[in-house]
């Protein structure tokens, strides 16, 4: 039986990473702070870890006391991670430094796992050929254009550089399904008739299913070799229009309004959004950074080389996924109207 411990695991990937490792029989640990919500971490099999990512010798500490002398895990899942703050230079504290933090902890308490799975983005990448609409492939060369894909490019460079680090790192596309709240607002628009979007240019979208993102991590642990990168994503991409008509379909909804805003109107708004976020003291999702990946045309991706080394082949349609997205979000709808 493997040891698995999923750091970050409670967000929305985090309790799905946690459920699918015990159901492989695993023995599983979850990383979490003191104040992180444990609403999908329920199951009486878990074992809980708790750090404070803020003080290095806090987390040494926690990995030490967590099990006894000598042991360690197998495998780690690194699922830490902020996708939205009110200062910018939190993504670098947070995705990049408690990255740093935790694995000289490792290594200092000589807890170097087997296998370490960072869970990275394609906004890492920066934005792709926009003219003939070429995919992202492993050949790609980095250059993010966001303060978040800065602090992702530059966790993995740590783990690049980090001689004889056991690492694999993930770059998935968009990840939704049941939980998921920056889709659920999308989905929310729709369901009052509006479908807004940024741009008149055309814009292909990819998205990975929960559940084929976490197959696949388990999936790579399992099989794939070390010191690989690798683009998760369904194999194809879809229009704003597709991906309208599908959500629509699925809510049951006949007449849905396409309302197409120019870009300097995003952008407008984009920066209101935020500076209003600085003044209440919380993360907006709207702002400059993620307006800058809603402007982004192109988002197709090849994932050949997950396929070739460890079977990758998502499972769930766009269609079958927003079918359970929907599903979940229009139970917590009825539920509230109760």
């Amino acid at each position: 039986m493997k040891r698995v411990l999923i750091i970050g695991a409670g967000g929305f990937i985090g309790g799905f990473i946690a459920a699918e490792s015990l159901r492989r029989g695993y023995e599983t640990w979850v990383g979490v702070r003191e104040s992180t919500s444990r609403r999908y971490l329920t199951d009486d099999r878990l074992n809980f870890v708790t750090f404070d990512y803020d003080n290095p010798e806090s987390v040494e500490n926690s990995l030490r006391s967590s099990l006894p002398e000598g042991e360690k895990w197998d495998w780690i899942v690194y699922n830490l991670g902020a996708t939205k703050v009110t200062n910018y230079s939190d993504f670098n504290r947070i995705n990049f430094g408690y990255l740093r933090t935790v694995v000289e902890a490792l290594e200092t308490s000589s807890m170097v796992p087997e296998r370490f799975l960072y869970i990275s983005s394609l906004s890492a990448l920066g934005p792709v050929d926009e003219k003939t609409y070429q995919p992202y492939t492993s050949k790609t060369i980095p250059d993010p254009n966001t303060k978040y894909g800065m602090s992702k490019i530059k966790s993995e460079t740590l783990l690049e550089t980090t001689p004889g680090f056991p690492w694999i790192i993930f770059r998935p596309t968009g990840v939704y399904g049941p939980h998921e709240q920056d889709y659920l607002m999308m989905i929310k628009c729709i369901d009052s008739h509006w479908d807004f979007g940024v741009g008149f240019r055309r814009q292909l979208l990819t998205f990975i299913y929960v559940d084929d993102l976490v197959n696949a991590i388990f999936d790579a642990l399992e099989k794939a070799p070390l010191r690989h990168k690798y683009i998760i994503s369904e194999n194809r991409a879809y229009t704003q229009s597709e991906f309208r008509k599908i959500v629509a379909q699925k809510l049951g909804k006949k007449f849905v309004i396409p309302v197409r805003l120019p870009l300097w109107m995003a952008k407008a708004a984009s920066v209101v959004a935020e500076k209003y976020g600085i003044l209440k003291m919380k993360p907006s999702t709207l702002n400059s950074d993620k307006y800058k990946i809603m402007k982004q045309r192109n988002w197709s991706a090849d994932i050949s080389d997950a396929r070739r080394d460890f079977g990758f082949s998502p499972k769930v349609s766009l269609e079958e996924g927003i079918e359970a997205t929907v599903k979940e979000y229009l139970h917590n709808k009825n539920r509230k109207k109760k």
